[in-house]
């Protein structure tokens, strides 16, 4: 519908792009890694591709029958009639996400398939069919008066919709005539949607030549993900002879990912100018339920304090030795001694920690790992990254990881953890309120996340050790927080200069992508001319425009909570339970309330800003203390 399309089934939860490290070449896997793999059979009742094409057919015909005896007359009914009608709306959904989500997942997992793309297309464009089918509902609701739709919203049994439905009118102003609205639902398909296809599939397939002297005899090439794991490596050669290679692999489908960007925007130009939206952001905004005021004040004030992402690439340059800083020693190990977590152990650590913060909540944890829900290891052709899809809430959600046994991994099974046990919780709330806004999305991943990082921090007294984990947190946080807000500016300086001047071309992408890392970095860290195609491998900038600053924004607010924990202790754990399960049936502003957070209080930004800068001054502490630092 049109003030959902860019929230289709499942729901992927995603990391930043930087946060997530796969498997090094060579590296072996351990035998419970390599048994852990989805069981997709629960989305259709183990009926296979068959299965999905049935509940297809179910729900368009269920829609047509719905339009029959709806279409034109939304404004006749009564309270308890549109009860009925969500109910039934919720059923399609289901059938829908059931069918859509194994699609999705099975290409997910496979993405070189032929027979998982055809399946997905299948998917994408029966989806779009029932989704014009049943756009007239939205739009009638939209159009009754504000004393009509609080009049039936104060019936009884709506709860289960309530929210959804007064979100909906919030479109009122950007919402076309059906006519409009099905041609644009449509074209999308062929649009939009098969330019962000065509994007994932050209990334995926992007292979990068190691250098003989690193790869092997012959050298060797690797995924992606792989190779920019290697920026981590202790050994600054390693690290420039891996940004080079990377860069080189970037160059042959630059031109064409730059075409289909270009695209895009042009695109999305074009909506929002047709649904009357004032920025390229607006609608963004709407969707996530905050006023454009309050995500500018969120992106000001990282900006501001971009010194604390400097001060710690300062310090970076000295334990690492060198004078400054470039591009690719952003993410290097300070740590002489990698600890490596196999991912028995991994789950251990992770489930403990849950548990310690409230039993209910490792329960649900443990149910992850008891079952088939879980994807962790690396696989070629696999998509890269980590995410928690919530397909519908009938599902249990499932989560995807590339394990490559390092710490961060842990802390990145602990964050996918987050979203994934906030959607169990929130599963009850039904289809219309499983999902939050993304500005609270990553409320819970960031707090579970903190929950492992804390014990980690808490149980490791070598100063050496504390550093290395310090600074994985404090450079998760520079990614999540400082480096999200620059790509966002990435993408506010590509959106204005595509509308006000034409056609980017692929200089002007790196010289505007330069620009918005320079602005974060200063004189900390050199921007090297190879990195100035980096902006093309970043999927959110492609599938979901304005998507980043809700990472900042979800990092910071569970940081806030989180202090409110350290400050409160288990007085917080059932209001935080409470959040949960609350999923997205109030805004953010009332979800914020029930842990006692104030999103509109300009200074709350600060909080969690403020709780990086003490991070980082142990960080320096504990560099001093190990001897590192003179």
């Amino acid at each position: 519908m049109p003030h959902s399309a860019d929230q289709s089934s499942p729901q992927l939860a995603r990391q930043p792009a930087e946060r997530s490290a796969p498997q090094p070449a060579g590296q072996p896997q351990d035998a419970e890694l390599a048994a852990t793999a989805w069981d997709l059979s629960a989305l259709i009742d183990g009926e296979g591709v068959e299965g999905v094409t049935a509940r297809l057919d179910q729900a368009l015909d269920s829609a047509r029958a719905f339009a029959e005896r709806h279409a034109g007359r939304v404004s006749e009914l009564d309270g308890p009639g549109l009860a009925a009608a969500m109910r039934e709306l919720a059923e399609i959904h289901d059938l829908l996400g059931r069918a859509g989500g194994y699609a999705a997942l099975r290409f997910s997992a496979d993405t070189a398939s032929p027979e998982n793309g055809a399946l997905l297309q299948r998917a994408q464009e029966r989806e779009t069919e029932i989704e014009t089918t049943l756009l007239f509902f939205e739009l009638e609701w939209a159009a009754l008066s504000d004393e009509q739709a609080d009049r039936l919203l104060a019936a009884d049994g709506l709860d289960f919709c309530a929210h959804h439905l007064r979100r909906v009118r919030r479109y009122r102003e950007h919402l076309l005539s059906e006519p409009e609205e099905k041609i644009l639902t449509e074209k999308a398909l062929t649009g939009s949607s098969a330019w962000g296809r065509l994007f994932e599939e050209l990334t995926s397939a992007i292979e990068v030549q190691l250098p003989a002297a690193d790869g092997g005899p012959d050298g060797e090439s690797v995924a992606l993900d792989v190779a920019l794991s290697r920026l981590a490596s202790p050994d600054r050669e390693v690290r420039r002879n891996t940004a080079e290679a990377v860069t080189a692999a970037l160059a042959p489908g630059l031109r064409t990912r730059a075409f289909l960007f270009n695209t895009l925007l042009a695109d999305k130009a074009t909506d929002d100018r047709l649904r009357r939206y004032p920025s390229w952001l607006s609608a963004r905004n709407l969707a996530n339920e905050v006023p454009d005021a309050s995500v500018q004040a969120l992106v000001e004030a990282v900006r501001g304090r971009y010194e604390l992402a400097r001060r710690w690439y300062r310090l970076k340059a000295r334990l690492l030795g060198v004078e400054r800083l470039v591009d690719y020693d952003r993410m290097a190990s300070v740590g002489r001694d990698e600890a490596s977590f196999d991912y028995a152990e991994a789950k251990e650590i992770v489930l403990d920690c849950y548990s310690a913060f409230s039993p209910r909540l490792g329960e649900v944890a443990k149910g992850f790992f008891d079952g088939a829900w879980i994807d962790a290891p690396v696989r070629a052709a696999k998509r890269g990254g980590a995410f928690c899809a919530a397909i519908v809430p009938s599902v249990h959600p499932y989560l995807l990881l590339n394990y490559t046994s390092r710490r961060r991994d842990v802390l990145t099974l602990a964050h996918e953890m987050g979203h994934g046990v906030h959607y169990a919780l929130a599963a009850p709330q039904g289809v219309f309120h499983q999902h939050v806004p993304l500005t609270l999305a990553e409320t819970a991943s960031v707090f579970g996340e903190t929950l492992v990082f804390s014990r980690l921090l808490a149980e490791d007294h070598s100063p050496e050790s504390r550093l290395t984990l310090l600074a994985e947190n404090i450079e998760g946080a520079i990614a999540t927080v400082f480096r999200q807000v620059a790509m966002s500016r990435f993408e506010d300086l590509v959106h204005t200069e595509r509308r006000e001047q034409g056609e980017i071309s692929v200089q002007r992408f790196g010289e505007l992508w330069a620009a918005s890392q320079e602005e974060m970095l200063g004189d900390s860290v050199e921007v090297s001319d190879g990195y100035r195609s980096w902006w093309s491998y970043v999927p959110h900038f492609i599938n979901t425009p304005g998507y980043v600053y809700a990472y900042a924004y979800g990092q910071l607010l569970a940081l806030s909570v989180y202090h409110r924990y350290e400050e409160r202790g288990q007085e917080m754990v059932p209001r935080y339970l409470q959040m949960l399960e609350a999923g997205g049936s109030r805004s953010p502003e009332e979800l914020g309330g029930i842990v006692g957070v104030e999103l509109a209080d300009p200074g709350f930004w600060d909080q969690g800003l403020d709780l990086l800068e003490r991070r980082l001054s142990d960080a320096e502490a504990a560099a001093h203390a190990s001897g590192r630092l003179s």
